[in-house]
Protein backbone atom coordinates (compact mmCIF):
# COMPACT_ATOMS: atom_id res chain seq x y z
CA UNK A 1 0.00 0.00 0.00
CA UNK A 2 1.46 3.39 -0.94
CA UNK A 3 1.95 6.08 1.67
CA UNK A 4 -0.58 8.32 -0.05
CA UNK A 5 -3.41 5.73 -0.06
CA UNK A 6 -2.79 4.40 3.45
CA UNK A 7 -5.33 5.17 6.21
CA UNK A 8 -4.23 8.08 8.37
CA UNK A 9 -3.19 7.35 11.96
CA UNK A 10 -4.20 10.17 14.31
CA UNK A 11 -1.36 10.75 16.74
CA UNK A 12 -1.24 12.52 20.09
CA UNK A 13 2.08 13.69 21.53
CA UNK A 14 2.97 13.36 25.21
CA UNK A 15 6.01 15.60 25.68
CA UNK A 16 7.15 18.30 23.26
CA UNK A 17 10.83 18.26 24.18
CA UNK A 18 14.01 17.05 22.50
CA UNK A 19 12.69 13.66 21.35
CA UNK A 20 9.62 15.21 19.74
CA UNK A 21 11.79 17.88 18.12
CA UNK A 22 13.82 15.12 16.43
CA UNK A 23 10.73 13.19 15.33
CA UNK A 24 8.81 16.22 14.07
CA UNK A 25 10.28 16.15 10.52
CA UNK A 26 9.05 12.56 10.25
CA UNK A 27 5.55 13.40 11.40
CA UNK A 28 5.37 16.37 9.02
CA UNK A 29 6.60 14.51 5.97
CA UNK A 30 4.81 11.17 6.37
CA UNK A 31 1.22 11.33 5.11
CA UNK A 32 0.26 8.22 7.09
CA UNK A 33 0.16 10.18 10.36
CA UNK A 34 -1.59 13.34 11.49
CA UNK A 35 -0.78 15.24 14.67
CA UNK A 36 -4.11 15.91 16.35
CA UNK A 37 -3.33 16.76 20.01
CA UNK A 38 -0.48 17.16 22.49
CA UNK A 39 0.36 17.64 26.15
CA UNK A 40 3.35 19.25 27.83
CA UNK A 41 3.87 21.11 31.13
CA UNK A 42 5.47 24.05 29.24
CA UNK A 43 3.00 26.71 28.17
CA UNK A 44 5.20 28.01 25.35
CA UNK A 45 5.43 24.53 23.79
CA UNK A 46 1.67 24.05 24.03
CA UNK A 47 1.02 27.40 22.39
CA UNK A 48 3.44 26.57 19.58
CA UNK A 49 1.72 23.23 18.91
CA UNK A 50 -1.77 24.76 18.97
CA UNK A 51 -0.63 27.42 16.51
CA UNK A 52 1.18 25.02 14.17
CA UNK A 53 -1.47 22.28 14.06
CA UNK A 54 -4.74 23.97 15.06
CA UNK A 55 -5.12 21.14 17.54
CA UNK A 56 -6.09 20.86 21.22
CA UNK A 57 -3.33 20.94 23.82
CA UNK A 58 -3.27 19.87 27.46
CA UNK A 59 -1.01 20.22 30.46
CA UNK A 60 -1.16 16.52 31.43
CA UNK A 61 -1.40 13.15 29.71
CA UNK A 62 -4.67 12.12 31.35
CA UNK A 63 -6.53 14.78 29.38
CA UNK A 64 -4.66 13.88 26.19
CA UNK A 65 -5.47 10.18 26.57
CA UNK A 66 -9.15 11.04 26.98
CA UNK A 67 -9.20 12.96 23.70
CA UNK A 68 -11.47 10.96 21.33
CA UNK A 69 -9.69 12.06 18.14
CA UNK A 70 -6.44 10.31 19.17
CA UNK A 71 -5.70 6.77 17.90
CA UNK A 72 -2.18 6.41 19.34
CA UNK A 73 0.08 8.38 21.66
CA UNK A 74 3.77 9.04 21.12
CA UNK A 75 5.20 9.15 24.64
CA UNK A 76 8.24 11.42 24.50
CA UNK A 77 8.27 12.46 28.14
CA UNK A 78 11.40 12.04 30.33
CA UNK A 79 12.49 8.45 31.00
CA UNK A 80 11.11 8.27 34.52
CA UNK A 81 7.54 8.90 33.31
CA UNK A 82 7.38 6.28 30.53
CA UNK A 83 5.77 3.53 32.58
CA UNK A 84 3.04 5.68 34.14
CA UNK A 85 2.26 7.50 30.89
CA UNK A 86 1.98 4.18 29.04
CA UNK A 87 -0.46 2.92 31.66
CA UNK A 88 -2.63 6.04 31.29
CA UNK A 89 -2.63 5.85 27.49
CA UNK A 90 -3.47 2.13 27.39
CA UNK A 91 -6.27 2.55 29.92
CA UNK A 92 -7.97 4.86 27.42
CA UNK A 93 -7.51 2.37 24.56
CA UNK A 94 -4.69 4.28 22.86
CA UNK A 95 -1.90 2.47 21.06
CA UNK A 96 1.53 3.44 22.40
CA UNK A 97 4.77 4.48 20.73
CA UNK A 98 7.15 5.18 23.61
CA UNK A 99 10.65 6.62 23.36
CA UNK A 100 13.72 4.65 24.44
CA UNK A 101 14.65 3.56 27.00
CA UNK A 102 11.37 1.76 27.55
CA UNK A 103 11.59 2.32 31.33
CA UNK A 104 14.11 2.34 34.17
CA UNK A 105 13.40 -1.12 35.61
CA UNK A 106 12.32 -4.53 34.37
CA UNK A 107 9.29 -4.45 36.67
CA UNK A 108 8.14 -1.25 34.97
CA UNK A 109 8.62 -2.92 31.58
CA UNK A 110 6.54 -5.89 32.72
CA UNK A 111 3.75 -3.58 33.89
CA UNK A 112 3.78 -1.70 30.57
CA UNK A 113 3.59 -4.93 28.56
CA UNK A 114 0.80 -6.25 30.74
CA UNK A 115 -1.36 -3.11 30.68
CA UNK A 116 -1.12 -2.79 26.89
CA UNK A 117 -1.95 -6.47 26.43
CA UNK A 118 -4.93 -6.18 28.78
CA UNK A 119 -6.18 -3.13 26.86
CA UNK A 120 -5.68 -4.80 23.48
CA UNK A 121 -3.40 -2.04 22.19
CA UNK A 122 0.00 -2.22 20.50
CA UNK A 123 3.16 -1.19 22.36
CA UNK A 124 6.13 -0.12 20.21
CA UNK A 125 9.37 1.29 21.61
CA UNK A 126 11.40 3.80 19.62
CA UNK A 127 12.94 5.62 18.00
CA UNK A 128 15.99 3.48 18.56
CA UNK A 129 18.63 3.40 15.85
CA UNK A 130 17.86 -0.26 15.19
CA UNK A 131 14.95 1.12 13.14
CA UNK A 132 17.47 2.65 10.69
CA UNK A 133 17.31 1.15 7.20
CA UNK A 134 21.04 0.31 6.84
CA UNK A 135 20.85 -1.91 9.95
CA UNK A 136 17.58 -3.50 8.83
CA UNK A 137 19.10 -4.25 5.41
CA UNK A 138 22.22 -5.70 7.04
CA UNK A 139 19.95 -7.97 9.11
CA UNK A 140 18.19 -9.11 5.92
CA UNK A 141 21.55 -9.82 4.27
CA UNK A 142 22.62 -11.91 7.25
CA UNK A 143 19.33 -13.80 7.29
CA UNK A 144 19.80 -14.57 3.58
CA UNK A 145 22.63 -16.88 4.60
CA UNK A 146 25.14 -16.17 1.83
CA UNK A 147 27.75 -14.93 4.31
CA UNK A 148 27.10 -17.62 6.90
CA UNK A 149 26.33 -17.06 10.55
CA UNK A 150 27.19 -13.91 12.49
CA UNK A 151 30.12 -14.59 14.77
CA UNK A 152 31.08 -11.10 16.04
CA UNK A 153 29.75 -7.53 16.03
CA UNK A 154 31.89 -4.52 16.88
CA UNK A 155 30.21 -1.16 17.55
CA UNK A 156 31.67 2.11 18.77
CA UNK A 157 30.55 5.71 19.00
CA UNK A 158 32.35 8.82 20.26
CA UNK A 159 30.24 11.97 20.70
CA UNK A 160 29.82 15.10 22.83
CA UNK A 161 26.65 13.73 24.46
CA UNK A 162 27.62 14.54 28.06
CA UNK A 163 28.20 18.24 27.28
CA UNK A 164 24.90 18.98 25.58
CA UNK A 165 22.53 20.94 27.84
CA UNK A 166 20.85 18.65 30.38
CA UNK A 167 18.15 18.77 33.03
CA UNK A 168 19.51 17.82 36.50
CA UNK A 169 18.07 14.27 36.43
CA UNK A 170 19.84 13.59 33.12
CA UNK A 171 23.11 13.65 35.07
CA UNK A 172 21.82 11.27 37.78
CA UNK A 173 22.12 7.58 36.93
CA UNK A 174 19.42 6.52 39.39
CA UNK A 175 16.97 8.83 37.59
CA UNK A 176 17.83 7.41 34.18
CA UNK A 177 20.67 9.80 33.42
CA UNK A 178 24.06 9.12 31.86
CA UNK A 179 25.03 7.42 28.63
CA UNK A 180 23.91 3.89 29.51
CA UNK A 181 20.17 4.55 29.66
CA UNK A 182 20.16 7.08 26.82
CA UNK A 183 22.85 5.78 24.46
CA UNK A 184 23.45 2.10 25.20
CA UNK A 185 19.73 1.72 24.57
CA UNK A 186 20.56 2.50 20.91
CA UNK A 187 23.77 0.52 20.64
CA UNK A 188 22.56 -2.62 22.41
CA UNK A 189 19.39 -2.60 20.31
CA UNK A 190 21.48 -2.52 17.13
CA UNK A 191 23.87 -5.33 18.04
CA UNK A 192 20.98 -7.50 19.24
CA UNK A 193 19.26 -6.96 15.89
CA UNK A 194 22.42 -7.89 13.98
CA UNK A 195 23.66 -10.79 16.11
CA UNK A 196 20.25 -12.47 15.94
CA UNK A 197 20.22 -14.14 19.33
CA UNK A 198 19.50 -13.51 22.99
CA UNK A 199 22.19 -12.03 25.22
CA UNK A 200 23.21 -14.50 27.90
CA UNK A 201 26.09 -12.71 29.64
CA UNK A 202 27.55 -9.20 30.00
CA UNK A 203 30.93 -7.95 31.19
CA UNK A 204 31.39 -4.18 31.29
CA UNK A 205 33.29 -1.18 32.59
CA UNK A 206 32.05 2.40 32.73
CA UNK A 207 33.77 5.77 32.86
CA UNK A 208 32.77 8.61 35.20
CA UNK A 209 35.60 11.07 34.68
CA UNK A 210 34.16 14.58 35.10
CA UNK A 211 33.12 15.53 38.66
CA UNK A 212 31.00 18.36 37.21
CA UNK A 213 29.00 15.78 35.21
CA UNK A 214 28.89 13.00 37.80
CA UNK A 215 27.36 10.14 35.87
CA UNK A 216 28.52 7.53 33.37
CA UNK A 217 29.99 9.31 30.36
CA UNK A 218 31.53 6.23 28.76
CA UNK A 219 31.29 2.45 28.75
CA UNK A 220 32.72 -0.60 27.07
CA UNK A 221 31.10 -4.02 27.24
CA UNK A 222 31.32 -7.53 25.86
CA UNK A 223 28.04 -9.33 25.19
CA UNK A 224 27.68 -13.07 24.65
CA UNK A 225 24.70 -14.51 22.73
CA UNK A 226 22.97 -17.87 22.94
CA UNK A 227 23.74 -18.58 19.27
CA UNK A 228 27.51 -18.42 19.86
CA UNK A 229 28.02 -14.86 18.60
CA UNK A 230 29.52 -12.10 20.71
CA UNK A 231 29.58 -8.30 20.45
CA UNK A 232 31.71 -5.49 21.79
CA UNK A 233 30.08 -2.10 22.35
CA UNK A 234 32.00 1.06 23.23
CA UNK A 235 30.68 4.57 23.74
CA UNK A 236 32.18 7.86 24.90
CA UNK A 237 30.23 11.07 25.31
CA UNK A 238 33.14 13.16 26.56
CA UNK A 239 33.36 15.41 23.51
CA UNK A 240 36.90 14.83 22.30
CA UNK A 241 37.29 12.40 19.37
CA UNK A 242 34.20 12.39 17.14
CA UNK A 243 33.66 9.03 15.45
CA UNK A 244 31.63 10.71 12.70
CA UNK A 245 35.07 11.49 11.31
CA UNK A 246 35.12 7.80 10.32
CA UNK A 247 31.71 8.21 8.62
CA UNK A 248 32.96 10.95 6.27
CA UNK A 249 31.56 13.56 8.68
CA UNK A 250 28.03 12.31 8.19
CA UNK A 251 26.29 12.94 11.53
CA UNK A 252 23.97 10.74 13.53
CA UNK A 253 20.88 12.44 12.08
CA UNK A 254 22.12 11.88 8.50
CA UNK A 255 23.30 15.47 8.09
CA UNK A 256 26.77 16.65 7.11
CA UNK A 257 28.88 18.02 9.97
CA UNK A 258 31.43 20.82 10.02
CA UNK A 259 34.72 19.57 11.54
CA UNK A 260 35.67 23.17 12.38
CA UNK A 261 32.87 23.27 14.96
CA UNK A 262 35.03 21.10 17.27
CA UNK A 263 34.36 21.82 20.95
CA UNK A 264 31.12 23.74 20.33
CA UNK A 265 29.17 21.80 22.97
CA UNK A 266 31.69 22.55 25.74
CA UNK A 267 31.88 26.22 24.75
CA UNK A 268 28.11 26.56 24.81
CA UNK A 269 27.86 24.82 28.17
CA UNK A 270 30.45 27.21 29.60
CA UNK A 271 27.99 30.07 29.16
CA UNK A 272 25.71 28.79 31.97
CA UNK A 273 26.44 28.99 35.69
CA UNK A 274 23.73 26.90 37.36
CA UNK A 275 21.84 23.68 36.71
CA UNK A 276 18.66 25.74 36.33
CA UNK A 277 20.26 27.84 33.62
CA UNK A 278 21.42 24.68 31.89
CA UNK A 279 17.92 23.20 31.93
CA UNK A 280 16.57 26.46 30.53
CA UNK A 281 19.20 26.38 27.80
CA UNK A 282 18.05 22.90 26.79
CA UNK A 283 14.38 23.89 26.82
CA UNK A 284 15.07 26.99 24.74
CA UNK A 285 16.33 24.90 21.82
CA UNK A 286 13.46 22.40 21.78
CA UNK A 287 10.01 22.80 20.28
CA UNK A 288 8.40 26.08 21.31
CA UNK A 289 11.59 27.37 22.92
CA UNK A 290 13.03 30.84 22.37
CA UNK A 291 15.87 29.60 20.14
CA UNK A 292 13.97 26.76 18.44
CA UNK A 293 14.71 27.02 14.72
CA UNK A 294 12.18 24.56 13.27
CA UNK A 295 8.58 25.16 12.24
CA UNK A 296 5.54 23.28 11.05
CA UNK A 297 6.66 23.97 7.49
CA UNK A 298 10.19 22.66 8.04
CA UNK A 299 10.33 19.11 6.70
CA UNK A 300 13.87 18.32 7.73
CA UNK A 301 15.76 21.06 9.62
CA UNK A 302 18.88 18.90 9.70
CA UNK A 303 19.19 18.95 5.92
CA UNK A 304 19.74 15.17 5.96
CA UNK A 305 20.30 13.44 2.63
CA UNK A 306 21.31 10.04 4.03
CA UNK A 307 20.12 7.58 6.65
CA UNK A 308 20.74 8.06 10.33
CA UNK A 309 23.37 5.97 12.07
CA UNK A 310 25.00 5.29 15.43
CA UNK A 311 28.70 5.22 14.71
CA UNK A 312 30.97 2.68 12.99
CA UNK A 313 29.70 -0.91 13.17
CA UNK A 314 31.21 -4.07 11.68
CA UNK A 315 29.34 -7.38 11.50
CA UNK A 316 31.67 -10.35 11.09
CA UNK A 317 30.12 -13.46 9.53
CA UNK A 318 31.70 -16.80 8.64
CA UNK A 319 32.27 -15.73 5.01
CA UNK A 320 32.48 -11.97 5.14
CA UNK A 321 32.11 -8.70 7.00
CA UNK A 322 29.38 -6.09 6.63
CA UNK A 323 29.70 -2.42 7.46
CA UNK A 324 26.39 -0.49 7.48
CA UNK A 325 26.84 3.09 6.24
CA UNK A 326 24.49 6.08 5.97
CA UNK A 327 24.13 5.46 2.22
CA UNK A 328 24.24 1.65 2.01
CA UNK A 329 26.19 -1.45 2.99
CA UNK A 330 29.87 -2.15 2.41
CA UNK A 331 30.26 -5.92 2.08
CA UNK A 332 33.62 -7.68 2.30
CA UNK A 333 33.21 -11.25 1.03
CA UNK A 334 35.71 -14.06 0.60
CA UNK A 335 36.69 -12.83 -2.88
CA UNK A 336 34.78 -9.61 -3.63
CA UNK A 337 34.31 -6.27 -1.90
CA UNK A 338 31.17 -4.42 -2.96
CA UNK A 339 28.99 -1.48 -2.01
CA UNK A 340 25.24 -2.10 -1.91
CA UNK A 341 23.77 1.37 -2.32
CA UNK A 342 20.50 2.47 -0.76
CA UNK A 343 18.24 5.12 -2.23
CA UNK A 344 18.27 8.24 -0.02
CA UNK A 345 15.41 8.46 2.49
CA UNK A 346 12.43 10.49 1.34
CA UNK A 347 11.21 10.86 4.92
CA UNK A 348 13.62 10.82 7.91
CA UNK A 349 12.89 7.99 10.36
CA UNK A 350 9.98 6.76 8.23
CA UNK A 351 10.86 3.26 9.45
CA UNK A 352 9.21 4.15 12.78
CA UNK A 353 5.95 5.00 11.00
CA UNK A 354 6.27 1.83 8.90
CA UNK A 355 6.19 -0.28 12.04
CA UNK A 356 3.59 1.76 13.93
CA UNK A 357 1.21 2.01 10.98
CA UNK A 358 1.55 -1.67 10.06
CA UNK A 359 0.74 -2.68 13.64
CA UNK A 360 -2.21 -0.37 14.28
CA UNK A 361 -3.78 -0.36 10.82
CA UNK A 362 -2.87 -3.81 9.49
CA UNK A 363 -2.37 -5.83 12.67
CA UNK A 364 1.24 -6.74 11.87
CA UNK A 365 3.22 -7.76 14.95
CA UNK A 366 5.93 -5.13 15.48
CA UNK A 367 9.62 -6.00 15.80
CA UNK A 368 10.25 -3.33 18.45
CA UNK A 369 7.55 -4.50 20.84
CA UNK A 370 7.61 -4.39 24.62
CA UNK A 371 9.38 -7.73 24.98
CA UNK A 372 12.07 -6.62 22.54
CA UNK A 373 12.71 -3.37 24.39
CA UNK A 374 12.62 -5.10 27.77
CA UNK A 375 15.44 -7.38 26.63
CA UNK A 376 17.50 -4.33 25.64
CA UNK A 377 16.93 -2.69 29.03
CA UNK A 378 17.90 -5.97 30.69
CA UNK A 379 21.30 -5.74 28.98
CA UNK A 380 21.71 -2.06 29.91
CA UNK A 381 21.00 -2.80 33.58
CA UNK A 382 23.41 -5.74 33.45
CA UNK A 383 26.04 -3.41 31.99
CA UNK A 384 25.71 -1.09 34.99
CA UNK A 385 25.73 -4.01 37.43
CA UNK A 386 28.81 -5.59 35.85
CA UNK A 387 30.71 -2.30 35.94
CA UNK A 388 29.81 -1.76 39.58
CA UNK A 389 30.74 -5.27 40.72
CA UNK A 390 33.62 -5.96 38.33
CA UNK A 391 32.18 -9.32 37.32
CA UNK A 392 30.23 -11.06 34.58
CA UNK A 393 26.44 -10.82 34.83
CA UNK A 394 24.37 -13.75 33.64
CA UNK A 395 20.99 -12.80 32.21
CA UNK A 396 17.73 -14.58 32.86
CA UNK A 397 16.34 -16.37 29.78
CA UNK A 398 14.22 -14.25 27.43
CA UNK A 399 10.89 -15.47 26.06
CA UNK A 400 12.11 -15.77 22.47
CA UNK A 401 8.58 -16.51 21.25
CA UNK A 402 7.71 -12.87 21.98
CA UNK A 403 10.76 -11.47 20.19
CA UNK A 404 11.22 -11.46 16.42
CA UNK A 405 14.83 -12.59 16.13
Amino acid sequence: MSQHSAPILRLGIAGLGRAFTLMLPTFLADSRVQLVAACDPREDARQQFAKDFCAPVFSDIAALAAEPTVDAIYIASPHQFHAEHTRIAAAQGKHVLVEKPMALSLSECDAMIRCCADAGVHLIVGHCHSFDTPYLRARELVQGGTLGRVRMVHALNYTDFLYRPRRPEELQTEAGGGVVFSQAAHQVDIVRLLAGGNVTSVRAVTGDWDPQRATEGAYSALLWFDNGAFASVTYSGYGHFDSDEWCNWRGEMGNMKDPSAYGAARRRLATVKTSQEEAQLKASGTYGGSTYSGSASSRDPNGASAYQHFGPIIISCEHGDIRPLPDGLQVYGDNVRQHLALDPPKVPRSEVIDELHAAVVNGVSPLHNGEWARATLQVCLALLESAQNGADVRLEPVLASKIHL
